[in-house]
Order: C-alpha cells, then structure tokens, then sequence
C-alpha cells in the first residue's frame, strides 16, 4: 500500500538523512535547526513548541542512540507542504530497540525545507 512519489521521498530523505545524522552524532542543536521556529514537537515525552523544546527532547536522550527510518507514505497536502509516514526505530546501548510510527510534515521556505510537525505513536 505504499504511495510514495519519487521526487517528494527524495525531498523526504534529504531532511530526514540530516535528522538521522544529528540524532545519530547526539547533536541536539543541529536536530533542532531542521524544524521551522513554530514546530509542534511530539516525542515521548509531553509536546514542545519550537526549536528549544526540540533540542530539549534531544539532549534529554542517552548517548549512543540512533536512528533508522524507512519511508512508508508520501502525500502533498498542499503546495509547499509534504506529508510522510515512517517506520522508525531507535536504538540503544544499554535496552531493547524502540519501534515507532513517526509522521512528519515538512514545510517548504525561502531557506528550503524543515519539519513543521513531528509526531511519533508506539506501536502495540
């Protein structure tokens, strides 16, 4: 059931790739500056608005974790808005791996594209 297009999933990944990255090197500041200053933030843990509640979020978690991601769905509910669906897990030296649902909707500006809303629902 996968709908993804192939110009938006290369738009998806190119963000994505840099939030892994950032995760992955426990760089809260660079995770943060890929969000839009107003961003809805929805980890685990209560919502943030924001890049401070972002890097908040990411500098609260342990070191040595990462991430890995795959791209389910792809939708433009917009123009200048792109919506994806991930499978996601984290990773972590010290506990089993977390599986999650991350849905993202990137939104588009003169500085390129950044993460509006970020929102992530456990799996059963």
């Amino acid at each position: 059931m996968n709908r993804t297009n192939a110009q938006d999933e290369a738009i998806l990944r190119d963000v994505l790739d840099r939030w892994k990255a950032a995760v992955d090197q426990h760089r809260p500041d660079r995770v943060a500056a890929l969000f839009t200053e107003d961003a809805v933030f929805q980890g685990l843990h209560p919502y943030s608005v924001g890049r401070a509640g972002v890097a908040a979020y990411y500098e609260s978690q342990p070191l040595g974790m990462t991430a890995e991601y795959r791209v389910l769905e792809t939708r433009r509910p917009a123009d200048g808005l792109l919506l994806g669906y991930l499978g996601t897990e984290f990773a972590f030296t010290d506990r089993p791996t977390l599986t999650v649902n991350l849905g993202v909707l990137l939104q588009r500006s003169d500085d390129g594209w950044a993460i509006a809303h970020y929102q992530v629902s456990r799996l059963p």
